[in-house]
């Protein structure tokens, strides 16, 4: 079956009829200049997980994409896998819409949350270095360590009911200006969109390699970034061998180390 997909609109990428995963659209504007964002919302019967909820750029499309779904005030988490502007910068807006939401952050970066939201420390619960699991409705989320990749306090989200690791920045891609696609199909070609992002904001190769041999043993339906494009079926597998003999960080930039 052919998937129909608008740019800006929410597309579901699991539901069962009370366990739900969508994505929630990208901006059309030039003003990301290629570098496109992604959201997720988790609903599980009558409550809510925000994933990546965003800078205020894209606050309005994300906003409206998840009230078509579930009231805003049934958001229990905004979930941040870390500190990036593109990820939290719209924090104060969602305090607004979601009063009953709590922000789950690397514990890291709790001090930090008072410089962008206020009167945000009651509402912070910071994942410990290990990670943890998040109920949401009758489901879990599970936290997992992914971290200096690229933040030194960063996670990615396995969501156990739906078979889909939300991946944070692991997997991110630039597309070619005019070019968009919500699935990779032509994985070799896609990975060619990754690369250079990969091999800058990733700081080392031991710790890529680490995260792929902890993911192997998830279950895995999708793996879904937080820029770029979704990997479903076979695609999953390759994106996982790509990583792990991808050269990234100080090992591909120590030449650059010197006087």
């Amino acid at each position: 079956m052919v998937k129909v997909i608008k740019k800006v609109e929410s597309y579901p990428l699991y539901d069962d009829g009370n366990h739900k995963v969508f994505w929630l659209g990208v901006e059309e504007a030039e003003d990301e200049k290629g570098i496109l964002t992604n959201q997720y919302l988790i609903i599980d019967n009558d409550e809510a997980a925000l994933i990546e909820p965003g800078g205020y750029f894209v606050f309005e499309r994300v906003l409206r994409n998840v009230s078509s779904k579930i009231p805003p005030t049934k958001i229990k988490y905004l979930i941040y896998s870390h500190q990036d502007p593109d990820v939290v910068a719209g924090m104060n807006l969602w305090f607004e819409y979601a009063p009953l939401a709590k922000i789950v952050i690397s514990k890291l970066w709790i001090r930090f949350i008072s410089h962008l939201a206020i009167l945000s420390g009651p509402r912070t619960i910071g994942i410990p270095d290990e990670g943890m699991e998040i109920t949401v409705g009758n489901s879990k989320i599970k936290a997992l360590p992914a971290h200096y990749l690229h933040s030194p306090g960063n996670f990615v989200f396995y969501d156990m009911k739906a078979k889909i690791l939300l991946s944070s920045d692991i997997g991110a891609a630039a597309f070619p200006e005019g070019e968009w696609y919500l699935f990779v199909e032509d994985f070799d070609r896609h990975a060619e969109f990754m690369e250079a992002f990969h091999k800058r904001y990733m700081s080392s190769s031991k710790a890529l390699r680490a995260w792929v041999r902890m993911v192997r043993n998830l279950d895995i339906n999708m793996i879904a970034p937080q820029h770029g494009a979704i990997f479903e079926g076979e695609n999953v597998k390759k994106f996982l061998d790509w990583l792990y003999n991808l050269e990234v960080g100080i090992d591909v930039y120590e030449h650059l180390f010197k006087v």
